[in-house]
């Protein structure tokens, strides 16, 4: 090694040489903030569990949030960036033909994983392959039916009138904001607003205090910072409101939820400029709609002087990104009664839109922050109590979307939405699985350890209890054609299928069924 060079790591990207200083940095931050190559994603931060991060090391998958840089030093590196071109395409191709990437956030990892499989990419083999990894948006089903094409070698037949036009409107009723829908979304170009910061930004953190401290580096932010990495906690999930005293044909009680986006938040800025939005390329299901870094990097970068990065580490995301409204509900055979509910702002509007007989009261809580924001908070409590006094489950949601659900013996959840012009087939089918996915885990397994004086103890993005690919089951799901104009569907479907897990389930009082 040459005098003054032992600070220097080197190793191959993607089949070139590249040096970095040898500062102490993961492989992630090495890739992203060294070298410019940002389609390895940050989703925990770094837990070493959500594996967005995940690239090849000698070929094998590992993710690199967790792996020093240090350690790959004469070693090759590859990224998506790096697959062969055919490989690349094939992957992409199939995962937009399919649904199998919404945000695009956790699809390069994915991709990275399910293509350094050496077997047949049999069903059984991919959810083992995925079990590496977590999506909340496309309920795994889609990246399933994406890697079968790309395992026969073809991509699988479209509508021959689908447009992008009106995939990316479709997304984006669905996603809640503009979301682009093409091959390369798959392969992290999707352009989320931490892969778009200028590259000598400062790095902006928050200490548990509150205070944000800014570096030159990823590295010595959190350092600066003292972040400690978050825990899964033994605490048990608890349900903070009691169910009103009544007589009811019908009890139900909520705990708090985590919503799950991978991508935490964050926004960048450049003095007198305009903040980067946090939403990036979805929508989050509501969780960033109010989120504070964007007025962070301005504020930042404005007294700094220079671009500033502002990101939430995965423990300030569940620490101070919002949740949906727990509740205890009592509810009468004519459709009367009363819902107690954590106090947020609209949640009485929100639950008597759908449901006037309910009275509606409202309890402070202590606890993280909630909000109507989060997918249908409020009416689709509201609208799932109604349900289950009906026969069947069919959800009328406030904008005129109408979804049904009903789960077989053999465990397949059947889906019916319609929701005005399709527009796109294949991004609402995606969107509806996806929120099939979200409310049966949110019926079934989803929970946040909250104790009673509001601190969270459940840290890690897999305490969540968010399904695996493994424990999802097969979910079918029917477009009805419409002339109406078109609407959100998937709030629809996440509302029938929450209903649908519930009465499947016998009706037990509280939720999550596995706590």
């Amino acid at each position: 090694m040459l005098p003054g060079r032992r600070s220097e790591i080197g190793f191959n990207l993607n089949r070139t040489p590249v040096v970095i200083p040898g500062d102490g940095c993961s492989l992630l931050e090495a890739l992203r903030d060294r070298l410019g190559v940002r389609s390895a994603k940050d989703g925990c931060s770094p837990q070493g569990q959500c594996g967005c991060c995940t690239v090849w090391i000698d070929g094998s998958p590992r993710v690199a949030c967790v792996t020093p840089a240090a350690r790959v030093r004469g070693r090759e590196v590859t990224t998506v960036e790096g697959l062969h071109p055919a490989v690349a395409e094939a992957w992409s191709q199939a995962m937009c033909a399919t649904g199998g990437s919404q945000c695009g956030f956790c699809t390069p990892g994915i991709v990275m994983r399910l293509a350094a499989q050496r077997t047949p990419l049999t069903p059984e083999a991919v959810d083992q392959a995925l079990l590496a990894h977590l999506c909340r948006c496309t309920g795994w089903q889609t990246i399933h039916e994406a890697a079968q094409c790309v395992s026969v070698g073809g991509t699988p037949s479209r509508p021959a009138s689908r447009i992008r036009e009106q995939a990316e409107r479709r997304a984006a009723l669905e996603s809640g904001t503009a979301q682009r829908v093409d091959p390369d979304v798959a392969l992290g170009a999707g352009g989320f607003a931490d892969d778009t910061a200028p590259v000598d930004a400062l790095i902006a953190l928050r200490r548990d205090d509150g205070d944000w401290v800014v570096g030159e580096t990823l590295t010595e932010a959190r350092r600066v910072a003292g972040k400690v990495q978050g825990r899964r906690t033994t605490a048990p999930v608890t349900w903070p409101i009691a169910v009103p005293t009544g007589d009811w044909v019908r009890t139900l009680q909520t705990t708090w939820v985590e919503p799950a986006y991978l991508e935490p938040d964050a926004s960048w800025c450049v003095p007198g400029g305009e903040p980067m939005t946090p939403l990036g390329n979805g929508g989050a299901f509501g969780g960033k709609s109010h989120s504070a870094v964007g007025a962070v990097a301005r504020d930042l970068a404005d007294r700094h002087g220079r671009a500033v990065r502002v990101i939430y580490s995965r423990e300030d995301v569940v620490r101070l990104g919002p949740k949906r409204p727990p509740l205890a509900a009592g509810l009468r055979a004519d459709g009367t009664g009363i819902v107690r509910v954590a106090r947020t702002t609209g949640i009485v509007q929100a639950i008597t839109q759908v449901a006037p007989g309910l009275t509606v009261e409202e309890i402070g809580i202590a606890g993280p922050p909630t909000s109507i924001d989060l997918r249908g908070a409020g009416w689709v409590e509201a609208a799932v109590l109604l349900s289950s006094l009906a026969p069947t489950d069919t959800i009328h949601a406030p904008n005129g979307a109408v979804a049904r659900a009903a789960i077989d013996p053999d465990g397949t959840v059947q889906v019916s939405v319609r929701c005005g012009e399709v527009l796109d087939e294949v991004v609402l089918r995606s969107y509806a699985i996806g929120a099939a996915h979200m409310a049966f885990g949110w019926v079934r397994s989803e929970g946040l350890a909250v104790d009673a004086e509001g601190i969270v103890h459940d840290l890690t993005i897999r305490s969540f209890g968010a399904l695996r690919a493994v424990d999802t089951p097969h979910i079918a799901v029917t477009i009805e054609t419409d002339s109406g104009a078109a609407v959100n569907g998937s709030d629809a479907v996440f509302a029938a299928v929450a209903a649908a897990a519930w009465r499947h389930a016998g009706f037990p009082p509280a939720w999550p069924l596995t706590a």
